[in-house]
């Protein structure tokens, strides 16, 4: 293959191999983190003491209590007086034992209802998709006991029923289920692309120190804006918050389900700057070879002059 050819196949497979990485990285992330129940529920656990989901889920407790009591009770003078004692339960339920089984059970049967509904096929199914719901009528229970215990007027009338709160819209189950499966496929064979681009594309190359450099800095590249990315997306999903929704809550959740990716960015940041660096130094501090002179070449000469003397010497005698 003519050098010219080799030098343009291998910058066209680095180019593609240095594109990759951080695609998939996001896809690898997506496919086998937030899609493993059992990864997503170990991430958010530590969530449960945040002080900023701990208020959140205390205000969505206490309100939706509230709610439940006015729409079913009939006492409107105790309306107001009720309604500090409900988020005091509420927020003191938050800091018990009970609350962080609560809230781990709760994130790992919506975690399983939402994986369920993306990866069944519901082509044959007429009677169409239906919305995820999770049913989170334990964690009411925990509240009424303990506005029972402290003797708060109305508790134990507090209705506790199995609703079914929608998590996920049967609208948007279609186009995200197409979306799940091709980002399970692309979790696993993005990466080995870029891989495969990579080593097809040094093994080609006519200059290959140049070449290593130029990926290692490709890759340090992709790692840099996979981390701008995710600090993008952080403010995109914070600013398309709905009112009411807390967003310190939301931004620790944002960063706990992130912190796998952000550590991925890292390194492909720190791997990239640290392999162009060597490469680039073992240029510098590799000793040069010299081809040294062949004096052997030069002693048989010198040796063989004194053999042609004596043989000229008996002619000069005999003349």
């Amino acid at each position: 293959m003519p050098p010219r050819l080799r030098s343009a196949l291998s910058a066209v497979l680095l180019a593609l191999s240095c594109l990759l990485v951080p695609f998939g990285a996001l896809a690898a992330w997506a496919s086998y983190g937030l899609a493993d129940t059992g990864r997503y529920v170990t991430t958010m656990a530590p969530l449960a003491a945040d002080p900023a989901v701990r208020e959140a889920v205390a205000d969505a407790i206490g309100d939706g209590i509230v709610r439940e009591v006015d729409q079913r009770l009939d006492v409107r003078p105790l309306r107001g007086s009720v309604r500090p004692f409900v988020h005091d339960a509420a927020r003191s339920f938050t800091h018990t034992r009970a609350f962080r089984l609560a809230w781990e059970t709760g994130n790992r049967v919506t975690h399983d209802a939402v994986l369920r509904a993306l990866r069944e096929d519901r082509q044959d199914d007429t009677d169409g998709d239906r919305p995820v719901t999770v049913d989170f009528a334990p964690v009411t229970a925990q509240v009424k006991r303990l506005l029972t215990r402290d003797h708060v007027p109305l508790a134990a009338r507090i209705p506790v029923e199995h609703t079914a709160v929608a998590v996920l819209p049967a609208a948007e189950l279609a186009p995200l289920r197409k979306g799940f499966h091709l980002l399970e496929v692309a979790g696993f064979w993005l990466p080995v692309a870029a891989v495969a681009f990579a080593v097809t594309g040094i093994a080609v190359a006519v200059r290959r120190r140049r070449v290593i450099v130029a990926t290692a800095l490709g890759t340090a590249l992709g790692g840099a804006l996979l981390g701008l990315a995710l600090t993008a997306g952080r403010a995109l999903t914070l600013d398309g918050l709905p009112a009411g929704v807390s967003h310190p809550a939301a931004g620790a959740v944002y960063d706990a389900l992130t912190a796998t990716l952000r550590t991925v960015s890292w390194l492909l940041l720190a791997l990239g700057l640290t392999v162009a660096l060597t490469a680039w130094l073992t240029r510098y501090l590799r000793p040069s070879r010299r081809p040294r002179p062949s004096r052997p070449a030069r002693g048989r000469r010198e040796s063989a002059a004194p053999e042609q003397a004596p043989a000229q010497a008996p002619t000069r005698a005999r003349a």
